[in-house]
């Protein structure tokens, strides 16, 4: 960690010092890779994006499973999804995901009474990162869909086509995404 930020001290991140003083210590830091092409390894395994809770967040769901065994109250997990920008100002222009799209999932437990609070939930610890990825050269289905664990693998295999593509292939509103559970996507698209 101290290494990272002595790195960071000597390299910088890029912005204004006026504008680096009003981000606050702790919090995601602006992505200076926003537009980066998609990262694969030399064994095909997507690198884990970064920066991606500055990408546009496009919605949030509670309990929301695809999975039997899911619990039936709706309190399982947090699912908050982040799209690259170019790739939304493309979807919102034309209504399809342009190529090397990326879509990130991460989600959290839902969590409760944790002081001071005395009602409600709030998202607790990171239980997963996953990551959708169009790219028509790489793919023979154009889409295809990762997992990074908690969030601490820095790499990832694609799951097999059984495991996502084909749910996302029958159910999705718009080219393999479930836009209809985001009404940021679903809403006034091109």
């Amino acid at each position: 960690m101290l290494a990272t930020a002595l790195l960071a001290a000597a390299v910088g991140d890029g912005l204004p010092e006026t504008e680096r003083a009003a981000v606050p210590t702790g919090a995601p830091q602006p992505n200076t890779q926003a537009g980066a092409a998609v990262q694969y390894t030399a064994s095909g395994e997507l690198r884990r994006p970064e920066g991606y809770r500055t990408w546009v967040f496009v919605g949030a769901s509670l309990g929301l499973s695809y999975r039997e065994g899911a619990r039936a109250d709706g309190m399982d997990e947090f699912h908050h999804v982040y799209l690259r920008p170019e790739a939304y100002d493309a979807y919102r222009r034309t209504g399809r995901f342009p190529d090397k799209t990326v879509l990130v999932l991460e989600l959290h437990e839902a969590a409760q009474k944790t002081a001071p609070a005395r009602h409600g939930l709030f998202e607790g610890r990171r239980v997963a990162l996953e990551a959708a990825v169009k790219d028509v050269a790489r793919f023979p289905e154009q889409w295809a869909y990762f997992s990074f664990g908690d969030g601490s693998r820095e790499t990832a295999p694609a799951f097999p086509k059984a495991r996502c593509f084909e749910c996302h292939r029958q159910h999705a509103a718009a080219d393999n995404v479930f836009t209809q559970f985001y009404p940021v996507l679903r809403d006034g698209a091109h």
